[in-house]
């Protein structure tokens, strides 16, 4: 039974579009939970507190989902053309940001996913997130065989390189279940060589506190001079230590029409965004993630870049 109704599971999720999916047996993540009590002492969470509550949970699915047995995962490709090159007066946003919300795609199609579950065992259980909850979603990714956790800290895969968005299904029903995939990162180091800011500090490690993702979408308040200097024209988010990977020359453009290319914001002025209305942003990022950082947040960005350009003359 279990490995009929992995099958269909598997179908309908490629049915809803997602590029690749996958099972785990529901087990304590105790190497993994290491690692993040490490990385929590070390305090390289930077301001990012909730990852300090649930840290139980986190280690151990069955604390979010009594008698959970399966977690389901699903990966989505995201992959779209090159940006232009970094010019002057021009904010660079990170891919996965250049379209809609992965969230709202994403969420969506876990729940039909988990109705049809539930149509199949109408006495099932399940909780679905898309890294709003208490789960270690990449260390799940990894065990269900979606992909190997990279050296930059994000899943790679072999279909797609790192593009990839990631979700789970935590699931009180016993399932066939996948082998993990091997770590193929070998002896390379491109994306710890390539970040501006180190802040890949050793393999497998990153210290959010100097990540231009974090500082540019999380962080509050003033940035740190002696990194905005080290942006190259990032405003929102990121992509230097997966545009050097090599597994990525693997990577596929997406066919998801949500991840599209919104033309008006692949080569942002940073003055206009500067000058840029409330009305404008909302405008102009309805059903972006580039949200999450409030207009406050995008002028700041774009404030220090251009500052930076000009005291690099």
């Amino acid at each position: 039974m279990a490995s009929s109704l992995t099958q269909r599971i598997k179908l309908k999720a490629a049915e809803l579009r997602f590029s690749k999916v996958g099972a785990a047996r529901v087990e304590s993540l105790n190497e993994e939970g290491k690692h993040l009590h490490e990385w929590l002492v070390r305090e390289y969470h930077a301001s990012m507190k909730w990852m300090e509550r649930d840290v139980e949970k986190r280690i151990n699915p069955a604390e979010v989902l009594p008698n959970a047995k399966s977690v389901i995962c699903v990966a989505l490709n995201y992959f779209t053309p090159a940006q232009p090159i970094p010019t002057k007066n021009i904010g660079r946003i990170s891919r996965y940001a250049l379209g809609d919300d992965y969230h709202l795609v994403m969420t969506q199609r876990l729940q039909e996913l988990l109705e049809f579950i539930k149509s199949e065992i109408p006495d099932a259980n399940g909780k679905f997130y898309v890294d709003t909850g208490p789960v270690m979603d990449k260390a799940w990714a990894a065990r269900a065989g979606i992909g190997w956790m990279g050296k930059h800290t994000n899943i790679i895969t072999r279909e797609f390189g790192s593009w990839v968005f990631i979700g789970e299904i935590l699931l009180d029903v016993e399932l066939e279940y996948d082998l993990p995939v091997l770590d193929h990162c070998g002896t390379c180091t491109a994306c710890i060589d390539a970040c501006p800011t180190k802040a890949l500090i050793e393999p497998y490690v990153l210290n959010a506190n100097r990540c231009i993702s974090y500082l540019t979408i999380e962080h509050r308040g003033d940035l740190p001079n002696e990194l905005t200097t080290k942006f190259d024209n990032w405003i929102y988010g990121c992509d230097i230590c997966q545009d050097v990977c090599p597994w990525n020359r693997f990577q596929n453009e997406t066919k998801e029409p949500a991840f599209q290319l919104r033309k008006e914001n692949v080569a942002l002025k940073l003055t206009d965004i500067i000058e840029m209305s409330q009305e404008e942003f909302s405008r102009r990022f309805k059903d972006s993630a580039i949200k999450r950082t409030k207009r406050s947040g995008l002028i700041r960005n774009a404030k220090a870049v251009l500052e930076s350009e000009v005291s690099s003359k």
